[in-house]
């Protein structure tokens, strides 16, 4: 077992566990663009045995500039919606698709830790993105509770909307 399933609850790494069964079951593979959770849930989803079928690739856009050069995410979204928004979240959802062979991606912005002066802790935008469906927006208010804490939580969120995606993908 890797060190980040040691620290996963039990029923996030049960719920990635069978994220992937299903994905690979309808052939379908998964895409992650991550801000505030730095890889995690691409690093959960690799961590699955067998998850190679289902998992295409991960993006890590910590910065500004990442998420225009890699998700090809017009600046003025940015500037005009700020970096946490929902916004962002469903143009990296959809940059992840567009730049990637993936048939479904999660997307997740937001502030894990304390930010600036007028920044929520806490506060968290999730897209996700299927071809050929409407794209799902998720806003959550986790509280300043600490990054770590955060970031797990983010994980859960990611593996539903992933799931409700798949399964809407039927």
């Amino acid at each position: 077992m890797s060190e980040l399933l040691a620290i996963v609850p039990d029923e996030v790494e049960a719920a990635a566990r069978a994220l992937l069964e299903r994905a690979c079951a309808q052939g379908l593979s998964i895409v992650t663009a991550e801000s505030c959770t730095g890889g995690l849930v691409a690093s959960l989803l690799t961590d699955v045995e067998g998850a190679s079928r289902a998992f295409e690739r991960g993006f890590v856009v910590y910065t500004d500039e990442a998420k225009c050069e890699l998700l090809a995410i017009e600046g003025e979204i940015i500037e005009r919606c700020g970096a946490v928004s929902r916004d962002t979240a469903i143009a990296m959802a959809q940059g992840a698709l567009d730049r990637s062979h993936g048939d479904v991606a999660i997307a997740i912005t937001g502030f894990a830790g304390p930010a600036g002066p007028d920044d929520e802790p806490g506060l968290v935008h999730f897209a996700c993105a299927r071809s050929g469906q409407a794209t799902s927006h998720r806003e959550e208010h986790f509280g300043n509770i600490g990054r770590g804490p955060v970031r797990l939580r983010c994980l859960a969120v990611a593996i539903e909307m992933l799931r409700e995606a798949i399964d809407d993908a039927r």
